[in-house]
Protein backbone atom coordinates (compact mmCIF):
# COMPACT_ATOMS: atom_id res chain seq x y z
CA UNK A 1 0.00 0.00 0.00
CA UNK A 2 0.94 3.52 -0.88
CA UNK A 3 1.02 6.30 2.01
CA UNK A 4 2.02 9.64 0.98
CA UNK A 5 6.14 9.54 0.55
CA UNK A 6 6.28 6.84 2.28
CA UNK A 7 5.17 2.76 1.00
CA UNK A 8 4.10 0.32 4.17
CA UNK A 9 3.37 -3.17 3.69
CA UNK A 10 3.03 -5.83 5.93
CA UNK A 11 5.01 -8.71 5.34
CA UNK A 12 4.15 -11.54 7.79
CA UNK A 13 6.46 -10.24 10.96
CA UNK A 14 8.14 -7.55 9.34
CA UNK A 15 7.11 -4.58 8.41
CA UNK A 16 8.12 -2.62 5.30
CA UNK A 17 8.79 0.96 5.01
CA UNK A 18 10.27 2.59 1.50
CA UNK A 19 11.06 5.76 0.57
CA UNK A 20 8.50 6.75 -2.21
CA UNK A 21 9.71 10.07 -4.44
CA UNK A 22 12.17 8.36 -7.02
CA UNK A 23 11.41 11.12 -9.48
CA UNK A 24 12.82 13.37 -6.65
CA UNK A 25 15.81 10.58 -5.65
CA UNK A 26 13.75 10.46 -2.61
CA UNK A 27 14.94 13.75 -1.13
CA UNK A 28 13.63 13.90 2.51
CA UNK A 29 11.24 16.33 2.57
CA UNK A 30 9.78 16.87 6.23
CA UNK A 31 6.66 15.06 5.39
CA UNK A 32 8.83 12.21 4.89
CA UNK A 33 10.68 11.99 7.89
CA UNK A 34 7.36 12.61 9.58
CA UNK A 35 5.87 9.52 7.97
CA UNK A 36 8.18 7.89 8.88
CA UNK A 37 8.73 8.24 12.23
CA UNK A 38 4.97 7.57 12.57
CA UNK A 39 5.99 4.06 10.80
CA UNK A 40 8.74 3.23 12.52
CA UNK A 41 6.02 3.88 15.73
CA UNK A 42 3.82 1.13 14.52
CA UNK A 43 6.69 -1.00 14.53
CA UNK A 44 7.38 -0.82 18.26
CA UNK A 45 3.73 -1.18 19.39
CA UNK A 46 2.50 -3.98 17.45
CA UNK A 47 2.90 -7.21 19.19
CA UNK A 48 2.69 -8.90 15.86
CA UNK A 49 5.19 -6.94 13.91
CA UNK A 50 9.15 -8.16 15.00
CA UNK A 51 11.45 -6.80 12.56
CA UNK A 52 11.51 -3.52 10.48
CA UNK A 53 13.04 -3.20 6.53
CA UNK A 54 14.00 0.27 5.28
CA UNK A 55 14.38 0.64 1.45
CA UNK A 56 13.81 2.99 -1.28
CA UNK A 57 12.00 2.65 -4.15
CA UNK A 58 13.52 3.76 -7.58
CA UNK A 59 17.55 3.96 -8.62
CA UNK A 60 18.99 5.82 -5.18
CA UNK A 61 18.10 5.70 -1.57
CA UNK A 62 17.74 9.52 -1.34
CA UNK A 63 19.68 12.53 -2.33
CA UNK A 64 19.09 13.98 0.73
CA UNK A 65 17.73 16.34 3.13
CA UNK A 66 15.48 18.61 0.80
CA UNK A 67 16.99 21.41 2.53
CA UNK A 68 14.84 24.56 2.17
CA UNK A 69 12.10 22.27 4.39
CA UNK A 70 14.51 21.96 6.77
CA UNK A 71 16.18 25.07 7.38
CA UNK A 72 13.67 27.06 9.31
CA UNK A 73 13.82 24.53 11.82
CA UNK A 74 17.66 24.16 12.04
CA UNK A 75 17.31 27.91 12.35
CA UNK A 76 15.31 27.33 15.42
CA UNK A 77 17.38 24.80 17.00
CA UNK A 78 15.34 21.91 16.52
CA UNK A 79 13.63 18.95 14.56
CA UNK A 80 9.88 18.77 13.43
CA UNK A 81 7.47 17.65 16.41
CA UNK A 82 7.42 13.80 16.34
CA UNK A 83 3.48 12.77 15.85
CA UNK A 84 2.21 10.94 19.28
CA UNK A 85 2.97 7.41 18.81
CA UNK A 86 6.10 8.01 16.64
CA UNK A 87 9.52 7.23 17.30
CA UNK A 88 12.41 8.86 16.14
CA UNK A 89 13.60 7.71 13.11
CA UNK A 90 17.41 9.14 14.16
CA UNK A 91 17.23 6.87 17.49
CA UNK A 92 17.86 10.57 19.63
CA UNK A 93 15.08 11.03 20.88
CA UNK A 94 15.22 9.75 24.76
CA UNK A 95 12.09 7.28 25.14
CA UNK A 96 11.39 7.65 21.45
CA UNK A 97 13.57 5.08 20.28
CA UNK A 98 12.46 1.82 18.40
CA UNK A 99 12.61 -1.54 20.08
CA UNK A 100 13.07 -3.63 17.47
CA UNK A 101 15.63 -4.46 15.46
CA UNK A 102 15.98 -2.04 12.20
CA UNK A 103 17.50 -3.31 8.86
CA UNK A 104 18.46 -1.38 5.79
CA UNK A 105 18.52 -2.02 2.44
CA UNK A 106 20.44 1.27 0.38
CA UNK A 107 21.61 1.63 -3.53
CA UNK A 108 22.81 4.56 -5.70
CA UNK A 109 23.18 8.02 -4.11
CA UNK A 110 22.83 7.60 -0.02
CA UNK A 111 23.21 11.07 0.92
CA UNK A 112 23.00 12.73 3.73
CA UNK A 113 20.43 11.87 6.20
CA UNK A 114 20.59 8.63 4.20
CA UNK A 115 23.98 7.97 5.49
CA UNK A 116 22.58 9.17 9.19
CA UNK A 117 19.87 6.84 9.02
CA UNK A 118 21.98 3.81 8.26
CA UNK A 119 24.31 4.72 11.80
CA UNK A 120 20.55 4.85 13.62
CA UNK A 121 19.60 1.18 11.64
CA UNK A 122 20.93 -2.53 13.51
CA UNK A 123 22.05 -4.17 9.74
CA UNK A 124 23.06 -3.11 6.75
CA UNK A 125 22.98 -4.37 2.81
CA UNK A 126 23.97 -2.12 0.16
CA UNK A 127 24.30 -2.69 -3.37
CA UNK A 128 27.58 -2.36 -5.23
CA UNK A 129 26.41 1.13 -6.96
CA UNK A 130 26.18 2.72 -4.10
CA UNK A 131 27.55 6.40 -3.39
CA UNK A 132 27.51 7.20 0.63
CA UNK A 133 28.21 10.59 1.64
CA UNK A 134 27.63 12.82 4.69
CA UNK A 135 28.53 16.16 2.61
CA UNK A 136 26.97 18.80 4.92
CA UNK A 137 30.16 20.88 4.80
CA UNK A 138 29.84 21.49 1.13
CA UNK A 139 26.60 22.81 2.09
CA UNK A 140 27.55 24.94 4.86
CA UNK A 141 26.25 23.36 7.67
CA UNK A 142 27.42 19.93 9.79
CA UNK A 143 25.61 16.77 10.34
CA UNK A 144 23.04 16.92 12.99
CA UNK A 145 21.12 13.53 13.11
CA UNK A 146 24.19 11.57 14.66
CA UNK A 147 26.62 11.08 12.33
CA UNK A 148 29.17 12.99 14.75
CA UNK A 149 28.34 10.75 17.29
CA UNK A 150 28.31 7.31 15.81
CA UNK A 151 30.42 7.44 12.52
CA UNK A 152 33.75 7.24 14.57
CA UNK A 153 32.00 4.58 16.81
CA UNK A 154 31.68 2.50 13.73
CA UNK A 155 34.61 3.55 11.76
CA UNK A 156 37.22 4.41 13.96
CA UNK A 157 38.48 8.29 15.02
CA UNK A 158 40.03 9.29 11.36
CA UNK A 159 38.59 7.28 9.18
CA UNK A 160 35.08 9.00 10.09
CA UNK A 161 37.27 12.41 10.03
CA UNK A 162 38.36 11.55 6.62
CA UNK A 163 34.52 12.00 5.44
CA UNK A 164 33.00 14.48 7.86
CA UNK A 165 35.38 16.96 7.26
CA UNK A 166 36.08 16.42 3.96
CA UNK A 167 32.26 15.24 2.73
CA UNK A 168 33.86 12.78 -0.22
CA UNK A 169 31.78 9.69 -0.94
CA UNK A 170 32.46 6.41 0.55
CA UNK A 171 32.29 3.61 -2.25
CA UNK A 172 30.66 0.84 -2.03
CA UNK A 173 33.57 -1.68 -1.30
CA UNK A 174 35.23 0.88 0.73
CA UNK A 175 31.65 0.86 2.82
CA UNK A 176 31.88 -2.78 3.69
CA UNK A 177 35.51 -2.87 4.08
CA UNK A 178 35.12 -0.11 7.19
CA UNK A 179 32.27 -1.93 8.42
CA UNK A 180 29.32 0.54 7.71
CA UNK A 181 27.60 -2.18 5.53
CA UNK A 182 27.57 -6.13 6.47
CA UNK A 183 27.11 -6.95 2.98
CA UNK A 184 27.42 -6.11 -0.69
CA UNK A 185 25.25 -7.45 -3.54
CA UNK A 186 24.19 -7.13 -7.32
CA UNK A 187 22.51 -3.77 -7.82
CA UNK A 188 18.52 -4.73 -7.52
CA UNK A 189 19.21 -7.80 -5.54
CA UNK A 190 19.29 -5.56 -1.92
CA UNK A 191 15.94 -5.71 -1.20
CA UNK A 192 15.63 -9.06 -1.35
CA UNK A 193 18.81 -9.86 0.72
CA UNK A 194 17.62 -7.49 3.52
CA UNK A 195 14.40 -9.09 3.84
CA UNK A 196 15.96 -12.59 4.03
CA UNK A 197 17.42 -11.05 7.05
CA UNK A 198 14.82 -9.52 8.43
CA UNK A 199 12.69 -12.69 7.88
CA UNK A 200 15.36 -15.06 9.56
CA UNK A 201 14.86 -12.22 12.80
CA UNK A 202 11.31 -12.42 12.61
CA UNK A 203 11.89 -16.02 12.83
CA UNK A 204 13.71 -16.00 15.94
CA UNK A 205 11.97 -15.43 19.84
CA UNK A 206 10.99 -12.24 19.86
CA UNK A 207 11.67 -11.42 23.92
CA UNK A 208 14.90 -12.50 23.47
CA UNK A 209 15.75 -10.60 20.37
CA UNK A 210 14.14 -7.23 22.18
CA UNK A 211 16.44 -8.15 24.96
CA UNK A 212 19.59 -9.05 22.71
CA UNK A 213 19.20 -5.25 21.41
CA UNK A 214 17.96 -3.80 24.74
CA UNK A 215 21.21 -5.09 25.90
CA UNK A 216 23.50 -4.29 23.15
CA UNK A 217 22.20 -0.53 23.17
CA UNK A 218 22.43 -0.55 27.31
CA UNK A 219 26.24 -1.24 26.60
CA UNK A 220 26.73 1.47 24.04
CA UNK A 221 24.99 4.11 25.95
CA UNK A 222 25.46 3.46 29.75
CA UNK A 223 29.07 1.31 29.55
CA UNK A 224 29.85 -2.40 29.74
CA UNK A 225 29.33 -2.05 33.71
CA UNK A 226 25.94 -1.35 33.53
CA UNK A 227 25.12 -4.12 31.03
CA UNK A 228 26.92 -6.64 32.51
CA UNK A 229 24.92 -5.84 35.53
CA UNK A 230 21.57 -6.07 33.50
CA UNK A 231 22.61 -9.74 32.19
CA UNK A 232 20.90 -12.25 34.20
CA UNK A 233 18.27 -9.96 36.25
CA UNK A 234 16.82 -9.28 32.68
CA UNK A 235 16.99 -12.81 31.48
CA UNK A 236 14.70 -14.22 34.77
CA UNK A 237 11.67 -13.18 33.13
CA UNK A 238 12.24 -14.57 29.81
CA UNK A 239 12.91 -17.67 31.68
CA UNK A 240 9.54 -18.07 33.31
CA UNK A 241 8.00 -16.81 29.21
CA UNK A 242 5.99 -19.44 27.17
CA UNK A 243 8.73 -18.64 24.43
CA UNK A 244 11.34 -20.22 26.59
CA UNK A 245 9.61 -23.46 27.01
CA UNK A 246 9.22 -23.72 23.53
CA UNK A 247 13.19 -23.03 23.10
CA UNK A 248 13.35 -26.12 25.46
CA UNK A 249 11.18 -28.14 23.71
CA UNK A 250 12.23 -27.86 20.30
CA UNK A 251 16.23 -28.27 21.20
CA UNK A 252 14.34 -31.81 22.70
CA UNK A 253 12.27 -32.90 19.93
CA UNK A 254 14.86 -31.62 17.24
CA UNK A 255 12.67 -29.06 15.26
CA UNK A 256 12.63 -25.95 14.72
CA UNK A 257 10.68 -22.88 17.55
CA UNK A 258 7.56 -21.85 16.90
CA UNK A 259 7.58 -18.25 18.82
CA UNK A 260 4.83 -16.54 19.57
CA UNK A 261 6.35 -13.63 21.64
CA UNK A 262 5.02 -14.14 25.43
Amino acid sequence: MASGKLSVERRGHVLLMGLNRPDKMNAFDVEMFLELASAMGELDRDGELRCGLLFAHGRHFTAGLDLPQWAPFFTEARFPDLPAGACDPFGLVEGRQVGKPMVMAVQGICYTIGLELMLAMDIRVAATDTRLGQIEVRRGIYPVGGATVRLHRELGWGNAMRYLLTGDEIPADEALRLGLVQELVEPGRQFNRALEIAETIARQAPLGVKASLKSARRTVAEGERAAIERLLPDLEPIMKSEDAAEGVRSFVERREARFRGR
